[in-house]
């Protein structure tokens, strides 16, 4: 879930133990701290991006989106007529915008590494291109829904 920043920094200030319960949604590259940085190499490695220990299987995934594509009407029927599945994933080219169910918005751009949690939608503001990793359980049910509303079945 996505926080406001004013309740995010007065939660923070009343109750510092608070700050390892705060999971980041989205972060740009340069901003992910340097574990390795060699001549030849640099290995980057943001700990405690989402947790996936009650999930199975993942599936890797990549999604091409034209600027303008909302997949919002296609998540009707579901719970909160929003994606259920959680996406970790990076974003190739493009931007997006993900709205979660408490109606905060993000807008997640080029080179920005992402946790999308259940709960919610995305519309391509550009053409774009993300790259995914899903439970796939869960991603192939909403997908089959998808496709579903897509031929008019549902």
């Amino acid at each position: 879930m996505a926080w406001d920043l004013r309740q995010l920094v007065h939660r923070l200030e009343s109750d510092p133990a608070s700050q390892s319960q705060v999971k980041l949604m989205q972060q740009a590259k340069n901003d992910i701290p340097v574990k390795i940085d060699t001549p030849d190499a640099v290995a980057r490695q943001q700990v405690g991006f989402g947790d996936a220990s009650n999930y199975g299987e993942l599936s890797g995934e990549y999604f091409t989106l034209n600027a303008g594509t909302d997949v919002a009407p296609l998540f009707e029927g579901l719970e909160d007529d929003l994606c259920q599945a959680p996406h970790w994933g990076y974003v190739l080219k493009g931007a997006l915008t993900v709205r979660y169910t408490d109606g905060t918005e993000e807008v997640d751009e080029t080179g920005t590494l992402f946790y999308w949690p259940p709960g919610h939608t995305v519309r391509a503001d550009e053409d774009s291109e993300i790259v995914m990793f899903s439970p796939q359980d869960e991603h192939t049910e909403v997908i089959d829904h998808m496709l579903a509303k897509m031929s008019g079945s549902t």
